[in-house]
């Protein structure tokens, strides 16, 4: 099950991030994208919708596979968004590449597991 809960974090992701990310999300997320929706929608609201997604997408996940309780599944959506709109405004700032972006979300990814399968987090909160 550990497993599973892994492949299906990174498989979130790139469902998220390539096959339903819309190309006018790619775009206009970043703040110096020069595109005509900007006008009406500021990059800040595209970029914020985009990590929400993602988060939403960790949350289901892990309530799904890990049958996580809900304050638990709320705690790591809202880690994965908080995060991944960090990263994401830090690869529109070119701070760096796009692979280095990828690699960062899968690190996410592998944290949120480890914390899991490491029994830092239970299904119920913390340990300890």
């Amino acid at each position: 099950m550990l497993f599973a809960l892994l492949f299906f974090l990174i498989a979130a992701h790139a469902l998220m991030d390539f096959a339903l990310q819309t190309d006018p999300m790619a775009v206009c997320k970043c703040r110096k994208a020069n595109n005509p929706l900007q006008a009406t929608v500021p990059w800040y609201y595209w970029l914020t919708a985009h990590a929400f997604l993602h988060g939403a997408a960790v949350g289901v996940v892990i309530r799904w596979v890990w049958e996580a309780e809900w304050v638990v599944v709320a705690a790591f959506a809202f880690a994965e968004t908080f995060i991944h709109w960090f990263i994401d405004l830090g690869k529109c700032e070119k701070l760096y590449s796009m692979h280095i972006d990828q690699a960062l979300h899968v690190i996410c990814k592998i944290a949120w597991w480890g914390l899991i399968a490491g029994g830092i987090v239970t299904r119920s909160g913390f340990s300890g």
